[in-house]
């Protein structure tokens, strides 16, 4: 009986044990990537842009060029605009046709963090709101692939100095997985889509509009509702309406 009990005891402490483990290889994935990514990227090699595009290039065009088609814009496209919209979690793939703009796709965005409302300060947990450029394309993400924005831009800057933040944050992408604190993170299928897009046509012909809610919508501004806005966001969200309006709302299927 005592010998019994006895195994069952260590039965219990080992299957502890194991979950623990497991937990914590999970937490370590998820959570980890600045310290395993490294370290990853050094023992599996380094890869390119070009590397990218020569890897998932033609995937990719598959995938995406019967969007293209059926909205009627070749491929590649002239220029691209990426609409995110914080509280509907979408973001909207639009392509320049001749001189008007058509949609193509919409994307789910899988995770973000904060709240409505722009990005202020470094340690925020907001995704920034704004009109924004790529700067730079990043084949070596933790997160898969990722596109790194201009925030802060020159509109971000120069009201953080008038309110004398020193420090408005830093290091906001567009990438892949599931995870995220203060960027767009899109998953891996999504940002392979994106980043070869974005590489086949050049960084400078992408821009990237992120709102709060959906601008095309009136009296949308009414949906944000904040403790203490800032004395600037009414002209944010003016030019983030004027911009939106330049991309008809999509219909619903519903």
């Amino acid at each position: 009986m005592t010998q019994g009990l006895r195994g069952n005891r260590k039965h219990a402490i080992g299957f502890i044990l194991i979950s623990l483990c497991l937990i914590g290889m999970f937490v370590f994935y998820h959570f980890g990537r600045s310290v395993w990514g490294p370290v990853y990227r050094k023992i599996v090699g380094r890869q390119t842009v070009e590397g990218v595009l020569q890897r998932y290039g033609e995937d990719v065009q598959a995938r995406l060029k019967p969007a293209f088609d059926q909205a009627h814009v070749s491929w590649p496209p002239q220029s691209v605009t990426l609409l995110a919209i914080k509280d509907a979690r979408t973001l909207e793939l639009w392509a320049q046709s001749d001189q008007s703009c058509r949609l193509i796709r919409t994307y789910p965005i899988l995770a973000t963090s904060g709240h409505v409302g722009p990005k202020l300060r470094e340690g925020d947990r907001q995704v920034p709101e704004g009109i924004y450029a790529i700067t730079t394309l990043n084949p070596n993400s933790s997160y898969h692939l990722s596109m790194k924005l201009d925030y802060p831009n020159a509109f971000d800057l120069k009201h953080a100095q008038q309110e004398g933040r020193t420090d408005p944050g830093s290091n906001i992408f567009i990438h892949g997985k599931d995870r995220s604190i203060g960027c767009l993170a899109m998953g891996d299928h999504a940002i392979e889509e994106l980043f070869v897009l974005t590489a086949t046509i050049g960084i400078e012909h992408v821009q990237v509009a992120i709102a709060p809610t959906d601008p095309r919508h009136d009296d949308w501004t009414n949906c944000v509702l904040l403790k203490d806005p800032p004395l600037w966001l009414d002209e944010l969200y003016a030019q983030l309406s004027d911009f939106f309006q330049r991309y008809p709302q999509p219909q619903s299927n519903e």
